[in-house]
């Protein structure tokens, strides 16, 4: 196996599962993708092989499986895992996503425990838990995407001499968080006809919203739109402090995590504007916008202002 290093060019069975996880990024992931091309070579494949290990653990939790078969392929992607974290994946093995993580875990400083905290998100998902509070929610959030924001750390870095890089691990988690909420709003109604409903169930007391979102209209008396509201400014806070990790990124790093955030945080934006649209389908935005919100991240504005805020924000 080889050693870790950055350096070196990876053999032609690596690159070739590589390439298998950048076509199953490209072709399940557009908002991800779109962030990842702003990478140079060796961090967007690796990055691309998280994504294609996520993506597998996403896909049995949101299959036809019976829940006790589901449990037991979630058990047997972690033992993959585990055999990924001892090294005990070859090149020439028939896995491709195997062969790509394992080889962006010695290229990197990937904490590969952050996937078994998927893994036990999608538990969640799987055993039809619900969550009383946002406190609740937080937890499951932490796991399914919280983790994903520390291991794409692990892939970035941080700059050197970044200021308070030691929180960069904190504020990556809290964007992954800004991140699922937004996805959580965006996807009510789909995630209602799977039998889920993520939002805290005290907030859908308060606003009248118990009954669900199996239908394009709410019930008499529900505030669906106060909901909304209250939930974006939720997620616009955590936006705000996931967003002090941008000025500890390089350049490229920085403008991929801007490019995400961004697509995300206009998808915010027109939720707010418009919060019965997400009961009528999914609220995705036009291609020509997400381009604008690349160029936006790799101009390296967003990083400069988040910085400027942080600055004053300082004693």
């Amino acid at each position: 196996m080889e050693g870790p290093t950055h350096a070196s060019t990876p053999s032609a069975p690596i690159l070739a599962a590589y390439g298998y996880c950048e076509a199953v990024t490209g072709s399940q992931a557009r908002n991800f993708a779109y962030g990842i091309r702003l990478l140079p070579g060796d961090k967007r494949q690796a990055m691309s092989a998280l994504y294609a290990f996520s993506r597998r653990v996403d896909d049995i939790g949101d299959g036809a499986l019976a829940p006790d078969a589901k449990l037991v392929r979630l058990e047997e992607t972690r033992a993959l895992l585990d055999r990924i974290r001892a090294e005990e994946i070859d090149e020439d093995d028939t896995d491709p996503v195997a062969v790509a993580l394992a080889h962006a875990a010695r290229r990197f400083p990937i904490p590969l425990g952050g996937l078994d905290e998927l893994i036990d998100g999608v538990l969640m998902d799987v055993r039809g838990e619900s969550y009383e509070t946002w406190d609740d929610l937080k937890v499951y959030c932490r796991c399914v995407a919280g983790a994903i924001g520390r291991l794409s750390l692990g892939v970035f870095g941080t700059a050197p001499g970044a200021r308070e890089a030691k929180r960069a691990g904190e504020y990556a988690d809290t964007l992954g968080l800004a991140l699922q909420l937004t996805n959580i709003l965006r996807d009510v109604r789909e995630d209602a006809g799977n039998g889920r409903t993520y939002l805290p169930a005290e907030d859908l007391a308060k606003f009248g919203c118990s009954e669900g979102f199996r239908s394009e209209r709410m019930s008499a008396g529900a505030d669906f739109a106060g909901l909304v509201h209250h939930e974006v400014r939720r997620a616009r806070a955590l936006f705000v402090e996931g967003y002090r990790l941008l000025p500890m990124l390089d350049r490229r790093s920085g403008a991929c995590v801007a490019a995400m955030a961004g697509i995300y945080r206009r998808l915010l934006d027109r939720i707010e504007r418009e919060p019965d649209a997400v009961l009528r389908g999914r609220v995705s935005l036009p291609p020509h916008e997400k381009a604008y919100v690349a160029v936006r991240g790799l101009s390296g504005l967003d990083a400069r202002t988040i910085s400027r805020q942080s600055t004053r924000r300082r004693p």
